[in-house]
């Protein structure tokens, strides 16, 4: 039998990696296509930058998410800088799709993923685990957040995202109060989509310049809200010391692009605990 062998499952891991809940953002831009493509050949050889329109698509993606374990529960933040791409050998098998197609999950195909470039991370458990089983370029970062949410109803469709400076040492991750990046996304008033985008898929290259793919499954729709001209100031991202890498590569991909998209993700609530009642 011929073919590639299965990427390894290093110990303590297993796969799949099971989200108990998830709250996510995105937010895409369409950017010039010769920049991007250049610092794709960087870092994943293996893969072309999709064209959109005669762009590119630069895609930040927040998460916040929870999973269980044997022994407890851990919640996780982390931030990726993508580039949608896809392998150089698959050029000719791409289905010719514009930018809301694509979010709109009409490449079915899934050869269409997201390049990390960055990602930023404040579990070092995740960190580890990205790095071994993706080949993520996974680094530390932390976090402060506002997000929507049922436990604050005044909180509605307002996103906010900073993202910090870390460092891992032998005591776990360090903060530091520089700023690397701040995502700040006001939906109040604008009417999503529900879409169909999943599974999405992720390209790493590890240490020896092998190209490889994970799918991430969500089980039920996005909510996709597509930006125009007069919609695009919903979105505002800023942008800290250009001597970080992380920073350096945005400033250098997005220039003055305004934001194309965005989509949303919250895992419904499971349970509620409801309000007391005297009994007497």
């Amino acid at each position: 039998m011929t073919g590639l062998p299965l990427p390894p499952v290093p110990e303590p891991y297993h796969l799949p990696f099971h989200y108990g809940a998830l709250h996510n953002i995105g937010v895409d831009y369409l950017v010039d296509r010769a920049r991007a493509s250049e610092l794709l050949a960087k870092r994943h050889p293996g893969l072309s930058v999709a064209a959109f329109d005669g762009g590119a698509c630069v895609s930040l993606n927040f998460q916040l998410y929870f999973a269980q374990y044997p022994n407890g529960g851990g919640i996780t933040q982390e931030l990726e800088i993508n580039l949608i791409a896809h392998p150089v050998f698959a050029e000719e098998r791409m289905p010719v799709v514009n930018y809301g197609q694509y979010a709109r999950g009409y490449d079915q195909t899934k050869l269409l993923g997201i390049a990390r470039l960055h990602v930023l991370c404040d579990n070092p458990l995740a960190i580890d685990a990205g790095r071994r089983l993706y080949a993520e370029p996974k680094h530390p970062g932390w976090f402060e957040t506002t997000l929507p949410s049922l436990n604050a109803p005044d909180v509605r469709e307002r996103w906010s995202v900073s993202c910090r400076r870390a460092a891992l040492g032998p005591d776990g991750l360090s903060r530091h109060d520089e700023e690397l990046l701040a995502l700040d996304v006001n939906l109040v008033g604008l009417t999503p989509e529900s879409v169909n985008n999943t599974p999405i898929t992720g390209y790493g290259t590890d240490d020896e310049g092998k190209l490889l793919a994970g799918p991430l499954n969500v089980y039920q729709p996005y909510r996709y809200y597509a930006l125009d001209d007069r919609t695009a100031d919903r979105v505002r991202l800023d942008l800290g010391n250009p001597a970080e890498e992380s920073a350096r590569d945005l400033a250098h991909l997005i220039a003055d692009a305004p934001a194309a998209g965005v989509w949303t993700y919250q895992s419904p609530p499971v349970a509620a605990h409801n309000r007391a009642y005297y009994v007497r």
